[in-house]
């Protein structure tokens, strides 16, 4: 008889580091200008003169603001969960998230639908897609996006089973290549209990079946 093989557990996901340096807009500024006369336009034209400009600003202050703070500061203040909600799903849908591609520098906007099962904590629901925006504000993948928010949720709040699900327009693949103008991508990604196909994932998905189209 084979000799018994202890299970090792799989070592608890770690909160992504923010980043150690913070954006220069002036220096941004200036890349964009390069990049502008490098294409061959004329920066004096008056539809460009303030261009690099506004595109560091809008990149510094609307794509690239959640490497500058940590899943605990988004989430903010958390409560103690009630006695009776062990084992309920707790479900936000529909929120709104844009992010950027980091292969092609191009946009991708979005539904999130966030769900978790109450542990030690629980947070008010506003704070779930302030943790959205947090990683969606960097240069990121949507399957690494949602497995962070997955993540984070179970390790902020302690809670045995969360999930992310994402549905996505992604314009590297709507405007490139074989320009797919009607594609639409979904991600999924689950902690603790609901990485399991049973009843907690059906139940989860019978609510989110109609809102996605999809069910599981």
């Amino acid at each position: 008889m084979p000799p018994s093989r202890s299970r090792r557990r799989a070592p608890a996901a770690k909160a992504p580091a923010p980043r150690a340096v913070r954006p220069d807009p002036a220096g941004m500024a200036r890349a964009v200008r390069d990049f502008l006369t490098a294409a061959g336009l004329d920066l004096q034209d008056v539809n460009l003169v303030d261009t690099p400009t506004r595109v560091a600003d809008v990149w510094a202050n609307g794509f690239l603001d959640g490497y500058g703070r940590t899943p605990e500061e988004a989430l903010g203040k958390t409560y103690p969960a009630p006695a009776d909600s062990s084992g309920e799903l707790v479900v936000v849908t529909d929120l709104r998230f844009h992010s950027m591609c980091p292969h092609h520098l191009l946009p991708f906007t979005g539904r999130a639908h966030v769900a978790y099962v109450p542990g030690s904590r629980v947070v008010g629901f506003g704070r779930i897609g302030a943790l959205v925006d947090l990683f969606a504000h960097r240069l990121i993948l949507q399957e690494d996006l949602a497995r962070q928010v997955a993540r984070s949720l179970a390790r902020v709040l302690g809670s045995p089973a969360t999930a992310c699900i994402l549905e996505a327009e992604q314009a590297c693949l709507r405007l490139r290549a074989d320009h797919q103008r009607d594609a639409v991508t979904h991600a999924e990604a689950y902690e603790g209990r609901l990485r399991r196909d049973g009843p907690l994932r059906r139940e989860l998905w019978a609510r989110l079946g109609a809102r996605t189209g999809a069910g599981r």
